[in-house]
Parts: structure tokens; sequence; C-alpha cells
């Protein structure tokens, strides 16, 4: 007997409104769906395709009323170019190394991610990119890093647009972010 819960069609789910995390006066509010069973992973890249970002098990995106600030973004691997500060950057962190390891929280990652997110999100649950991640998804023969929602005079999301080239997911579809 098939377990039906696995292969159904995803709820989604709109959040009440709430203020926002990225522009004072406005009012947030998302629609999200759980991502389990079978069908999470083809969901899942179903809904990224759509302008949904996922955080571990749910997928969600903006819905907010009278508001379309926040757009998803993409950078194109294959014509990115560092800037100069991204340049000095990487340089001054030559040393630091990349390995992939299992899925396993260990005190050390968390004691970094705490360090992390309280000196560059503090109050937020976001994570931010590196440059390691274009090179990385270059060398896998990945098209596009996506960076989540950029939304415009964000303090906390305006670092995006420091990537380029952008595209922009709008309501044609994905196009080049003019900035």
């Amino acid at each position: 007997m098939t377990d039906q819960r696995s292969t159904r069609v995803p709820q989604f789910f709109l959040t009440p409104g709430g203020p926002c995390p990225y522009l004072p006066g406005k009012t947030e509010r998302k629609v999200f769906a759980r991502l389990g069973g079978n069908l999470a992973q083809p969901l899942s890249e179903a809904l990224t395709h759509s302008g949904f970002r996922r955080s571990q098990s749910i997928a969600y995106r903006p819905a907010c009323e009278g508001c379309s600030a926040c757009v998803s973004v993409r950078i194109r691997c294959g014509q990115f170019a560092p800037s100069r500060s991204q340049k000095r950057i990487h340089r001054r962190n030559h040393d630091l190394t990349r390995a992939d390891v299992p899925a396993e929280a260990t005190r050390e990652q968390f004691a970094l991610l705490r360090t992390y997110l309280d000196s560059r999100h503090p109050g937020g649950g976001m994570s931010d990119m590196g440059l390691d991640h274009v090179s990385s998804a270059r060398a896998a023969g990945l098209p596009y890093v996506y960076l989540g929602y950029w939304v415009r005079g964000s303090d906390k999301m305006d670092y995006k647009i420091r990537f380029s080239p952008l595209e922009a997911l709008t309501q044609n579809g994905w196009e080049p972010l003019a900035t």
C-alpha cells in the first residue's frame, strides 16, 4: 500500500500580515508550502523556478498586498566578473578552504554560524552568499546561483546588487536586471 501523504498535491498557506523586515512601514505576508515525501525535491525545484525560496522543509515567497519590492534574483555564472572589492575580499581570504562534508551539524559549525548571524544579520535568519558559491557553481557546470530576494532600498538586501550580471524573475520570466 502506498503512503498517500508522500504523493499528494501540496497545500499552500498564507501567513497573516506582520511588519516587513526590509522596508519600514510596510506589511509582509508570505505564501508557503511544506516540502515532504517523495515529491519534495521536484516540487522544490519547480517552486524555485517560480520565485519561491527554500528554508529547510518550507518553500515560500512574498505575497504582500500592494507591494512587489522583493525580486527573486540570480547570478549568471558564465558571465560573472568580480568587482575590485570582491577581488580584494577573495585575496584577503585566499587561505580559506571549503570542503563538502556529510550533512551533520557540529558545535563548531553552529558557533561559526551564530557568530556570523549575530554580526551580519542581527535579528534575522537570512544568510549571505560568498564569491565561492559562484566559482563552485561554475565548476559544477551550473548556469546560475540563486540569491533569493533583492529589495531595492533595503540595507539588509541591497548587497545582492553588487553581484552581476543578475537576472530578475519578472512576469515575463527571467530577464536581465537593469539597476
